[in-house]
Order: C-alpha cells, then structure tokens, then sequence
C-alpha cells in the first residue's frame, strides 16, 4: 500500500447536491429559493435584531440613563483586609506593587482605602485614593497615607 493507493471507505464520501446547474438536476429555475423576493436573492442574510418588519424591540423600549466616559473605576479596600494583607504578607507598607504582587488587585486597577473595620498596627498606604475615615484611622495608629 502506497500514498497513491490509498481511498475513502466506500460510501463515506457523497457528493454535495448540485444546485442551479440546469432543469435536468431537478433543482434549476429558482434553485429551491422560491419565487423573487430578497430571500431569493445573493447576498441575503436577516439583520441581527429584525423582527419580520415589526419594530423592534430595542427601539420599542425608551432610552434610559447615562454612562460617564470619565468615570474612574476604584477597586475598594476596607481597612480590616489592608491589616490582614499585611499580617499574613509581614509588611509594614502596603503599595500598588505589594497588592500586585499578592494578587489582590490586577496591573491596571485603581484603588481605595475605606474606613471599614478596625486597624490595630502602623501601616503606611501608598494607594491612588484614601476615604476621610480611613485617612484618620490609619494617621491615629501612627502610619503615613500617601496618594499616587
């Protein structure tokens, strides 16, 4: 046996039906399309959303609400999670590579400290954003809060 030897099982290949190739076929004329119409013709295909020339349902429903381009995204941390980051990770300052590095935040996120929990050790914060309550906190057991 040799690469030129070698063929299909038989009856494992058909051939595709050949359609629009003549009345003799059996499937000439409109070429099982149906008569005119844009079903019939090359190139058709439905839009995504239609309805079968009802108004659709995106434009039946009124527009709603507002999505600032401008809006920052902070990934929020409380002050009870920056004191057991840094307990289990012994470091005394918390930074944007130190949270990376851990994998609490990913490459491109912004955060902020929030003033949930208690926080019993000095931990300086260099993080993009710090609430009132957190700031307080954190200057009241002797750490240093800065913004990037």
């Amino acid at each position: 046996m040799e690469l030129h030897n070698l063929k299909p099982a038989k009856g494992s290949v058909k051939k595709g039906k050949r359609i629009a190739r003549g009345q003799g076929s059996g499937k000439g004329g409109t070429a099982t399309r149906g008569h005119k119409g844009a079903k019939s013709r090359s190139g058709w295909s439905r839009k995504r959303n239609f309805e079968g020339g009802q108004m659709p349902i995106q434009q039946r429903l009124p527009k709603r609400g507002f999505k600032s381009p401008n809006r920052v995204e902070y990934v929020p941390i409380n002050l009870d999670r920056l004191q057991a980051i840094a307990e289990k990770a012994k470091i005394s300052e918390i930074t944007i590579e130190a949270l990376i590095k851990h994998n609490i935040i990913k490459k491109n996120d912004k955060v902020k400290v929030l003033g949930g929990g208690e926080l019993t050790t000095k931990i300086d914060v260099t993080l993009h954003a710090c609430s009132d309550s957190a700031k307080a906190a954190i200057e009241a057991q002797g750490g240093v809060v800065n913004l990037i």
